[in-house]
């Protein structure tokens, strides 16, 4: 926005100085002739006949003051200049680093020394800003060079096979058209991830009173088959727990717990807890499942889009594209509630979510 020119910080600050010392030497003057000089007769004889009178006291006495005034003024234009220049150079560092900022070297940090006072903490608040957006410029980065390789490798295998039928006419349709549609199928659940990732990201959801017992018991039945098929338990428990947000997104939020739960077991014999409470004004969802051990390293990157565990990789219809964990945690932070997860001790996972609690 283009402003019109004015005045710097520095020169306003001498002038403020400068008028300062003028003002307290004016008063200093006033108080002079206030208690000393208007008790001076003025008469030929002075005080006492011996002093000299008023008149030769203030003939004698103006020149003096004036040339103290002046130099008064000029000493506080030239200190002022000085000290404002002094005390201003914390800011010039931070408006260097705010340029820097704005023509994209985030990298730039201030790193200001000295004791604490309100230049510093600017000046550290601003250095936490760029290290956060740093960070968040990163993770987009590679937020969408992982989901650029993630759509172009359904897109790659479609080609593939399309090249391959092609030039083999004799090779069976239906096993083609079988094929492309698994691989197209995919493509869409990945992009509809994205999707949901993005919209849940924005934070701008639709609240209502949901009951988060009901969402488990309906996330359960829902993939209750899939756990059947595999040989796992999967159990819901607790009571009433109403917080208050997007009914289909803590559906998605759910579901890709309990889903992750159940891929994410014992190949055979396995269980899955879902279990719902309120505490206080929180309602808790746990989720909680057998499973090989996990790394305690590895378990905090499990929330980031596209990462996947070397343990938790599955080569069959769930493999997913690593953004389970990541919707669910973009959901939860949509909903102002936080997500922690603890590896067992005996293998799995424990997946806890609060939010907050509604009557």
């Amino acid at each position: 926005m283009p402003r019109l020119p004015g005045l710097s910080v520095r020169l306003k600050l001498a002038l403020s100085y400068a008028g300062f010392l003028a003002v307290a030497g004016a008063l200093l003057l006033a108080v002079v002739w206030w208690f000393l000089l208007r008790y001076v007769p003025d008469n030929s004889q002075g005080l006492l006949g011996v002093s000299p009178n008023r008149f030769l006291l203030v003939r004698t006495f103006a020149p003096a003051a004036a040339v103290a005034m002046a130099f008064l003024l000029l000493f506080g234009l030239v200190g002022g200049w000085f000290l404002a220049g002094r005390m201003l150079a914390p800011l010039t560092r931070i408006t260097a680093a705010t340029r820097l900022a704005g023509h994209g070297s985030l990298s730039h940090r201030i790193r200001m020394r000295g004791r604490q006072d309100e230049f510093r903490e600017l000046a550290d608040s601003f250095d936490s800003m760029l290290g956060q957006l740093e960070s968040h410029v990163a993770e987009q980065q590679r937020f969408a060079a992982n989901a650029s390789h993630e759509l172009r490798t359904p897109l790659a295998v479609s080609r593939t096979l399309l090249d391959v039928a092609r030039k083999d006419p004799t090779r069976d349709r239906d096993e083609l058209v079988e094929r492309l549609y698994v691989v197209n199928a995919r493509a869409i659940d990945l992009t509809e991830a994205l999707l949901l990732l993005s919209r849940s990201d924005r934070g701008n959801v639709t609240r209502e009173s949901v009951d988060l017992s009901l969402v488990a018991e309906e996330a359960a039945e829902t993939l209750l088959p899939l756990a059947e098929r595999r040989g796992i338990t999967l159990d819901v428990t607790g009571g009433t727990a109403r917080t208050s947000g997007s009914a289909e997104l803590l559906l998605r939020l759910v579901t890709n717990l309990v889903q992750n739960a159940v891929v994410h077991n014992l190949p055979a014999g396995g269980t899955v807890t879902v279990g719902t409470a309120t505490r206080g004004d929180l309602c808790v969802l746990r989720v909680e499942n057998t499973g090989p051990p996990l790394p305690p390293e590895l378990v905090p990157t499990l929330v980031e889009p596209f990462r996947r565990g070397s343990d938790r990789v599955r080569t069959d219809e769930h493999a997913g594209a690593g953004l389970g964990l990541a919707i669910v945690h973009s959901i939860v932070r949509a909903h102002g509630g936080t997500l922690d997860l603890v590896p067992r001790p005996a293998g799995g996972l424990l997946v806890t979510v609060r939010l907050p609690g509604t009557v």
